[in-house]
């Protein structure tokens, strides 16, 4: 699922936020202690499906006073999907979903960082799902927590096309739209 690309462009998005500067960018990594990537999607005569992912990785390039300049990689393990049922988990690392057995990860890398305010940024990047490459772009809520130096705080919401990336099973049934929550905190190495 896109999902966990989403992620991967809020991670992007806090790299063009903050007061600091640097010659060069500064170098953070995802807390996983600290991120949530959640999804959910609906079906005809079903409730809302919720789910999250729970293996990723992440690293971030911050440049303060040239956000521009910022970069970011995520990629998040396909099987690690959960949604509270271990047979329709299974269902979805499935060929019918997420194809977890040969694409196994989602990976997001950011093209371009635009700071947008002191607290958001748009991230724009390629996310790669089920071998698929499309352009996504997420505006970013980014903090930082006072007292809490060398930690960033961020949060995204964007709604991913699952058709586009050829994932189809279900469809029209199983919408094609995935909505995407991430939450996250960076740690500066």
């Amino acid at each position: 699922m896109a999902h966990k690309r989403l992620a991967e462009a809020v991670l992007a998005a806090a790299l063009s936020w903050g007061p600091a500067a640097s010659a060069e960018p500064a170098k953070w990594r995802i807390d996983p202690a600290r991120t949530e990537i959640a999804f959910a999607i609906d079906a005809v005569g079903f409730p809302r499906t919720h789910g999250r992912f729970d293996a990723f990785d992440g690293r971030i390039a911050i440049d303060f006073d040239h956000p521009e300049k910022s970069r970011v990689v995520f990629h998040v393990n396909a099987g690690s999907v959960d949604v509270g049922s271990a047979s329709f988990g299974d269902y979805l690392r499935s060929q019918a979903f997420l194809d977890s057995a040969k694409h196994p990860t989602i990976d997001f890398v950011s093209t371009s960082v635009e700071k947008l305010s002191d607290r958001a940024v748009r991230v724009s990047g390629d996310l790669t799902l089920l071998g698929v490459t499309k352009p996504l772009t997420v505006e970013v809520e980014v903090a930082r927590p006072a007292g809490a130096k060398g930690r960033l705080e961020f949060s995204a919401r964007t709604r991913i096309d699952r058709v586009a990336f050829g994932m189809n099973s279900g469809f029209p049934l199983v919408s094609r739209d995935v909505d995407l929550t991430i939450k996250s905190a960076a740690v500066e190495l």
